[in-house]
């Protein structure tokens, strides 16, 4: 095997051998590989999702008497917890709602700071070693989360430990499969396929809470136990399956010419891509013809594998690579970065609030049992999959992606008030105001992470030999990660100051607030966005 390809995973080689025995040899390769990459990336973030959902649902049971709730049949009641057996101390107090809040402050807290670090190392790192391993540490901080329950531990600093590693580890995800994908597809209807693919998030915190929900009312440890061991599985999935960049396997990485394959002897798309690689002379150098539409231009792409370990990027700040991986500043420094990182720090406070205060909302605000408000709280994730489906196409449809954002954002503060005033008013129209609220929500959220992130990571100011993708999803969702951390906590405090009710009010008056504020921050790119579209209007 040459050191071009000597990290491809076992996955692939395997899968490659077999197609070879099936004489599919005239398969698209590039578009399997690309259909496989999505889905691997896909599954891999909706696990991660999946992972940060329970404690939301877990919380009505921590902290709330379950007097109507029939106890597991092996457990011991008595006269001193007969009527509180499934409150979990130190969670039982009357400063319960401060203290989960405190849980959520560990997690996200920690994950927005480990997220600017993350994106460093994810630009300098093989993705596939990064990501399974993230993934393989979540789940196991996940599982000891829910041990809790099994070894009767009742230390808080226990609990905040759990979940403040389990926020540093987590940090793996976004900039990796977002790099991933960008490694993987051009610009074309980047905002559609991103808006569709954008859906793990919300498919992740979907099943987390039905999963949580299908424990919680008899052994809450298994609601953390069980995402643990899935997501230990599908991180070893990632590690035998996931290429991360067409360059392991022998193809150009996408650019405005589209995909040519590493062979100097055949134009043909048949074969591997490894078979291809494999069939040239071992030297490192080698000539891929680029059609530019005028005429064949011969380009020299050198390819550099690190001798000393695999784990270290095959594509990122070698010495001879085409590419080479920026600097916090420089990233920074890219037009829109800091408007936008600043924009999702307000829209991503409101996306998270309700990722781990609305199944409590609902089980206050009305008279649905844990369960059923954990089953409707998944309506917001529903409605979140369709805004950002719905983003992603009107972004690319119109190429204002600022003011897409701005036009949802504002949207967004009546459907809260809304939801806030009527929304417990019966079950339908639960189910209608959260679809609604979580697509105005979740759209602009979805997209700014997404499509707009891989935008700018590859902006022309950059320049031909330096790629920031990692670096600038990381800085845009690590200042959206601090507003996520900041939210739930306000939430606690802001809801536990008077009554349960006019607590609550003044949540929403604050995720309202929060909304104005990120349509406010975008008002300079929306300006940019209609100028240019004047100009082009004219221009026709």
């Amino acid at each position: 095997m040459t050191n071009l390809l000597k990290d491809v995973p076992l996955g692939i080689r395997f899968i490659e051998w077999i197609s070879g025995k099936c004489q599919y040899r005239r398969l698209d390769r590039m578009t399997w590989h690309r259909a496989g990459v999505l889905g691997l990336t896909y599954l891999a973030y909706t696990c991660y999702h999946m992972s940060r959902k329970p404690i939301s649902v877990v919380k009505n049971v921590l902290s709330f008497n379950c007097s109507g709730i029939s106890p597991p049949p092996d457990l011991f009641i008595n006269d001193s917890n007969r009527d509180t057996w499934c409150d979990w101390a130190p969670f039982d107090k009357p400063n319960a709602s401060a203290l989960l809040g405190t849980l959520d402050s560990a997690f996200l807290f920690s994950y927005a700071a480990a997220m600017f670090l993350s994106g460093f190392l994810a630009e300098r790192f093989n993705l596939r070693y990064f990501l399974a391993l993230g993934m393989l540490g979540t789940g196991i901080f996940t599982y000891l989360f829910g041990i809790a329950r099994s070894y009767n531990i009742h230390n808080l600093w226990y609990f905040i430990f759990i979940q403040g590693i389990n926020g540093i580890l987590q940090t793996s995800g976004w900039p990796g499969v977002v790099t991933v994908v960008g490694n993987w597809f051009g610009k074309g209807k980047r905002g559609l396929i991103f808006g569709i693919w954008n859906s793990h998030t919300s498919l992740g915190n979907i099943l987390g809470s039905l999963i949580a929900a299908e424990f919680v009312e008899k052994d809450w440890g298994l609601s953390f136990m069980v995402p643990g061991v899935i997501m230990g599985i599908s991180g070893f999935i990632i590690f035998l399956f996931l290429v991360p960049n067409p360059s392991d396997i022998g193809y150009i990485p996408p650019g405005p010419y589209g995909y040519r394959k590493l062979d100097v002897a055949h134009s043909s798309d048949e074969g591997s891509g490894i078979e291809d690689a494999e069939s040239i002379h071992n030297d490192d150098r080698r000539i891929i013809y680029r059609n530019t539409g005028r005429h064949q231009d011969a380009v020299d792409l050198i390819y550099q594998r690190s001798e000393t370990s695999p784990m270290l990027s095959t594509n990122r700040n070698t010495e001879n690579s085409s590419e080479k991986a920026i600097g916090f500043l420089g990233a920074i420094s890219i037009p829109g970065v800091i408007e936008y990182s600043l924009s999702l720090f307000f829209a991503k406070l409101v996306s998270y609030t309700f990722l781990f205060w609305l199944p409590q909302y609902i089980s206050s605000s009305t008279t649905y049992s844990a369960t059923l408000s954990a089953d409707l709280s998944t309506l917001f994730d529903v409605g979140g999959i369709i805004g950002a489906i719905i983003a992603g196409v009107l972004s690319d449809y119109s190429g204002m992606s600022a003011l897409t954002c701005a036009v949802m954002l504002a949207l967004a503060c009546p459907t809260l008030f809304i939801y806030d005033y009527i929304g417990s008013m019966n079950l339908v129209v639960n189910v209608l105001l959260l679809m609604l609220a979580g697509l105005l929500v979740n759209g602009p959220y979805a997209l700014i992470t997404t499509a707009v992130s891989a935008e700018l990571g590859t902006h022309p100011s950059l320049g031909v030999d330096s790629k920031a993708l990692a670096t600038v999803a990381a800085i845009i969702d690590g200042t959206g990660s601090i507003g996520a951390a900041v939210g739930p906590l306000l939430a606690g405090f802001v809801s536990s100051q008077g009554n349960l009710k006019n607590g609550w009010h003044n949540v929403y008056y604050v995720l309202v607030a929060s909304e104005i504020l990120a349509l406010v921050l975008l008002s300079k790119l929306v300006y940019k966005d209609l100028k240019l579209y004047a100009q082009r209007w004219r221009a026709v």
